[in-house]
């Protein structure tokens, strides 16, 4: 195996993102950086790296720990990278704070009805 991995297979192959489409995308838009730097798709990543992503539903820092350009199991793709204690604390906090306060839309399936627009104007 090579020594360095274009970061879009890197991050398909360690189930950052569902497609390869998906990832391109999120690293054209700066959603992930790269030793502190934006990053284009075919970019080079080498064990050693840390990459900060934004996937859109969490916010990970991983350092670079081994390399793939196949999608594999789960636990395959886990040894790939190491998460950093901040990330992990972040994290952490980020799930307690949905816990405790949920979005107030998220509770409400499709359309409102005439009842819940009643509810609503109410308050």
């Amino acid at each position: 195996m090579s020594e360095t991995v274009r970061l879009d297979k890197w991050l398909w192959a360690a189930r950052f993102f569902k497609t390869r489409s998906l990832a391109t995308d999120a690293i054209s838009l700066g959603r992930v950086i790269v030793n502190g730097d934006r990053a284009k798709p075919a970019r080079n990543v080498k064990i050693g790296d840390v990459l900060e992503i934004d996937n859109g539903s969490d916010q990970w820092e991983v350092d670079v720990m081994g390399l793939s350009d196949v999608r594999g199991p789960a636990t395959v793709a886990r040894n790939l990278y190491e998460e950093t204690d901040v990330s992990v604390a972040r994290r952490v906090a980020v799930a307690e704070n949905r816990r405790l306060y949920r979005e107030p839309g998220t509770t409400i399936k499709g359309r409102p009805t005439k009842r819940d627009r009643r509810e609503l104007d109410k308050l």
